[in-house]
This record gives structure tokens, C-alpha cells and sequence, in this order.
């Protein structure tokens, strides 16, 4: 990498002026500028200031010629976390590129990803706006590319890092940072021998832009330079949409998987000298110290899995925790998809329900193969998520080896299934928490959630959300009380315009055949209802609490093709 002596840093710039300087003069168009005052109506509500665009820049504009729409995020504003607007803005863009490809106007997209993924202050709605970015991504690049750009300082992290691995191709710089989890969090929830937070030369032997480029998970390492990045971004213009996307390289992701679970802890030094490598020794002893990843009340995947299979045989893949039986509910082929917990995983950090690196990869291969299975029949099976997951992986293991890419793959497969002609339905009944939920049931055309007190959703588990948002877990209780979007509980989450519908049954843990009955019933009115959009789209039913959602996207659509 050549490094120019007087470079032009892009880090130094604003998110305007940087998207100023990657496109072409005078070709840049703001939409919904600073001027539109669309403010997170989350934010007052709890004394936190808001911010004219909150935090992301939207631009339409050319790179070289090349129509592009431009998106920057602002790391200065919430730690460039993403709330319900500045989320929604991003998603309702790329949708919109997506119809303008269709209709033969040829528009790529530039993320300029300086994020800590969803804000924790907007939680449930954030990571709502989150899952529709994953799903726009996919679904945009199938026509032009989507390139994602990562130079510093605040990293890429969260639901978005999922979002970077799910685009045509990325660049980093040596000061960029890319992983699913924050070192921070990593170290409240394992413990400082699985992760000192304060180790930057580890950190970034870890999640570093050289590194995510060294091992494949990014695609251009480039110096912190203005025009190295625009030339670039022309590059990968230029190459278009590449035959394989990351996301969907399942057969090395395998094999390196088998390579790691077979590896002896021995093999895993957790001398601080060796960089980069994850000590599963280490893992295995801190696996206990918090709460939320010690053994939690688990079991409802399977219960439900087990119950609506009935006589049919529920199998595993490669990976035990992916587990699925075949089914046919009222005249309906369907495939049951559950994670359940693996108490023997050789990967120590997802053994209590999480969606670690086997367990993405695991269920991506899986819907790939009911793809392929389906592809030449009269019909397609309907997939149903049944979810139950505690949250992503915490690990050092887990982040070395791009965690973020493995929840990209089961992302992407379930957009995939979609796209394919599958009806997709996400019924929750347990928890769905954080980028688990992301990857295992939010990409499902309609979510269906068990009206229990044991249905859980949010974006961090409350310990978490607790010590991050510098609150008590009473205070964070009485919080959604005024901010649903911060609730744990279904009847805050059934508020937000998500949910196509909710259903009580008498035991959500053990259910009865009168409990079985009564959801196969609501499953099948979701595979018989037409959808109310495309088939490769989500319906979700908006309104609600989610208001500011749909004003968002009718201020751009009217912007969208406006004359200068």
C-alpha cells in the first residue's frame, strides 16, 4: 500500500464533505438534508440532544461518471449508532435504488461505515431499520454493486458489520475496524482473559483493516487518502457484480470451520504475545462469569421444533445446534428451522443458544440446500424460523475469525430463500436478541411472536444494555414505559408496526396439542394470505409507533427524482 506524504485524509473530513470528495464535482444532491428537521423522536424523551439528520448523510450523485447513491454515516453522533430515522433513511435509499435498477436506471450505492451499529437509546426500532438495511443490501446487490467503505476512527461494529459483509465488496484502512462485537463488550460479558479491551495493538490485530484484508474478509486495503479510496471505489465499479458474493462462500467457510472445531485447545496459546488467536481454554473457563452466558432457560426451539414436527424426525446438520424437520402443516410443506443449545460445541462461547460461527455458516448452508432441493419442484417448501436465541457469540475466537461474516451468510440465505420463490416466516417464541435475531428469524417475510412473558426481544441483553447505557435494569424497565422501542416485553414490542401478528397460547415452554393447533392454524393463514408486497421483500405492517419510519420514506421518494 502506497501511502501518499501529503495525503488528502478522508478521516479528517465531515460525512458531507467526505461523500463530497468521493464524488464527481459538482454532481453531489443532498436528500433529506439537515433542513427537513427529521430528528429521532426517541432521543428528547430521554434528555439526550438530538441531531438535525441524525447522524447519516444521504446523497445522489456519480463516481466517474457512474450514478451512485451515497450514504455516510456520522461516528461523532451517538458513536454513529443507527436509530429508527437515521436506519430508516439508509433502507428506504438502497429500496429505492433497487426500483430504479429495475426500471433500467442504472444506480450502485457507497456506505461509508463509521457505526456502532444500533442505537441502544432507539434499541428495538434501530435494529428493525438494521434487518431492512441487511435485506435492501442483498436485494440491490444482485443489480449493481454495493460497495462499503470502513477508514476509522470509530470502526464498523454491531448489525452493521453484518451489513459489510453482506456488501459486493469492501475497503478498510489501517486505522478502520470491523467485527460483530466491540472489544468492550466482549470483555463485560467473558471476562478480561478472553478479552482485554484495553490491548489496542491486540484489537487491532484482531479486527484491524489489514488484518479483515489479510484473511479475506475485505476486499482493498488502502491508506487513508481521498483519492487512493475514489479511485478504488472506481475499481470495484468498474468490476461490477462479482460471481460470488462473501456472504455466500459456503464451501471454504466449512471447511476452515472443520479446521478450527478440530483443533486442540493446546493449539490455542493464551500467552498475550500471540496475536490474533482466540485461547478456547479460556473461553471455557470464563464461559460462566456472567449471567447472560450461563446456562439460560432453553429449550423452546426444540419444545416447539419437536411439537410441530410432530411424528417426523427432527435432524441436525453438520453443526448440532442447527436443527430442522419436515413438515406439512394443513396441506402445507414446510421446513422447521430452530437453534437450539449444544452443550458439547467445540466452540465454548455458543453453547447456550447463541448463533456463533458455526451456527451462521450452519444455517446458511442449510437454507442454501432447501434452495437447491426446491429449486426444480412445482412448489416450494415454506421455511418457518422458529426462534429462540440469547444473542450472538461473545469471543475472541469468534471475532479473529469474522463473526460478522457468519451472521452475514445466514442473513443473506434467507433473503436468498425468499428471492427463490419460498415463503419465509419467522415465529417467536422464546428470545430474539441482538444479531441472533438478525440472522435467525428478522429476514422472515412476516414475524409471528408467541404473546408470553417469555418472549424476549431487543437489541442487547439487559445486563448489557444496562452497563452500556450507564442504567439499572429497574431503570431500564421503567424507561419503556415512555420508550417502547427500549422494552424487553412483547407487549411493548407488539407496538412498533413489526409483528403481522401476535397469539396467546397456555404453554409457551411445553406446548399442548391444543397449543400446536392453534399456531399451525395462524402459520397457515401466513402462507395462504397473499403478501402485500413483492416476494422478495418484507411485509412488515408499519404505523404504529414506527411513524417516523414511513415519514421518512415518503419525503425521499418524493426527493428521489427530483430535478436539482
Amino acid at each position: 500500500m502506497n501511502t501518499p506524504i501529503n495525503r488528502d485524509s478522508l478521516i479528517e473530513y465531515a460525512p458531507r464533505q467526505r461523500l463530497q470528495r468521493l464524488l464527481d464535482d459538482n454532481s453531489a444532491r443532498e436528500l433529506l438534508g439537515p433542513f427537513e428537521h427529521l430528528t429521532s423522536p426517541w432521543l428528547p424523551r430521554q434528555g439526550i440532544v438530538t441531531q438535525s439528520d441524525d447522524g447519516v448523510v444521504l446523497m445522489k450523485g456519480r463516481i466517474k461518471g457512474r450514478p451512485v447513491v451515497a450514504i455516510a454515516i456520522d461516528g461523532n453522533f451517538q458513536g454513529g449508532s443507527l436509530g429508527e430515522v437515521s436506519g430508516a433513511k439508509i433502507a428506504a435509499a438502497l429500496e429505492l435504488a433497487i426500483h430504479d435498477n429495475r426500471q433500467g436506471i442504472d444506480t450502485a450505492a457507497l456506505l461509508l461505515l463509521e457505526t456502532g451499529g444500533v442505537r441502544l437509546q432507539e434499541a428495538n426500532l434501530g435494529l428493525a431499520a438494521i434487518g431492512d438495511i441487511h435485506s435492501a443490501i442483498v436485494r440491490l446487490r444482485r443489480h449493481a454493486p454495493v460497495i462499503g467503505v470502513i477508514t476509522g476512527p470509530v470502526g464498523c461494529y454491531g448489525g452493521m458489520s453484518i451489513a459489510a459483509g453482506l456488501c459486493s465488496a469492501l475497503i478498510m484502512t489501517r486505522e478502520a475496524r470491523l467485527g460483530l462485537n466491540g472489544p468492550t463488550v466482549i470483555e463485560q460479558e467473558a471476562g478480561i482473559d478472553e478479552l482485554n479491551a484495553g490491548d489496542k495493538p491486540l484489537i487491532w490485530s484482531m479486527t484491524g483493516g489489514e488484518q479483515r484484508c489479510a484473511t479475506g474478509l475485505a476486499d482493498i486495503f488502502s491508506s487513508d487518502d481521498a483519492g487512493q479510496l475514489r479511485q478504488h471505489i472506481d475499481t470495484l465499479l468498474q468490476r461490477g457484480i462479482p460471481a460470488t458474493f462473501r456472504s455466500d462462500r459456503l464451501k471454504a467457510a466449512q471447511t476452515h470451520l472443520k479446521i478450527l472445531a478440530e483443533m486442540p485447545a493446546s493449539k490455542h496459546p493464551v500467552d498475550p504475545t500471540h496475536r490474533g488467536q482466540s485461547p478456547i481454554a479460556h473461553q471455557a473457563a470464563a464461559a460462566n462469569l456472567h449471567p447472560e452466558t450461563a446456562p439460560h432457560r432453553a429449550g423452546r426451539g426444540d419444545a416447539w421444533l419437536r411439537a410441530l414436527a410432530a411424528d417426523q424426525p427432527v435432524k441436525s446438520t453438520h453443526c448440532a445446534a442447527i436443527q430442522y424437520a419436515d413438515a406439512t402443516l394443513n396441506g402445507h410443506a414446510c421446513r422447521l428451522i430452530a437453534v437450539v443449545p449444544d452443550p458439547h460445541s467445540p466452540f465454548p462461547r455458543a453453547r447456550h443458544g447463541e448463533v456463533g460461527l458455526a451456527e451462521g455458516w450452519g444455517l446458511a448452508q442449510l437454507i442454501h440446500d432447501t434452495i437447491d432441493a426446491d429449486r426444480n419442484q412445482p412448489h416450494q417448501r415454506t421455511l418457518i424460523a422458529l426462534v429462540d436465541v440469547p444473542s450472538q457469540a461473545y469471543g475472541r475466537l469468534e471475532e479473529t475469525q469474522g463473526l460478522h461474516q457468519a451472521l452475514a451468510a445466514a442473513v443473506s440465505a434467507w433473503i436468498h430463500a425468499r428471492i427463490a420463490g419460498h415463503r419465509v416466516i419467522g415465529l417467536i417464541v422464546g428470545q430474539a436478541i441482538s444479531g441472533a435475531y438478525l440472522a435467525h428469524g428478522y429476514q422472515a417475510h412476516r414475524l409471528i411472536a408467541l404473546d408470553d412473558p417469555g418472549v424476549q426481544l431487543h437489541a442487547m441483553g439487559k445486563a448489557s444494555a444496562a452497563r452500556v447505557t450507564q442504567r439499572s435494569i429497574d431503570a431500564l424497565d421503567e424507561l419503556a414505559k415512555t420508550v417502547p422501542p427500549m422494552g424487553y416485553g412483547i407487549e411493548h414490542y407488539k407496538t412498533l408496526g413489526l409483528l403481522w401478528d401476535t397469539l396467546h397460547v397456555d404453554n409457551a415452554e411445553r406446548p399442548s396439542d391444543e397449543d400446536c393447533r392453534a399456531v399451525i392454524r395462524r402459520l397457515t393463514d401466513a402462507i395462504e394470505i397473499p403478501l402485500t408486497v413483492a416476494a422478495d421483500a418484507l411485509e412488515r405492517p408499519g404505523g404504529g409507533l414506527r411513524k417516523a419510519t414511513d415519514d421518512v420514506r415518503e419525503r425521499l421518494k418524493q426527493q428521489w427524482s427530483s430535478p436539482r
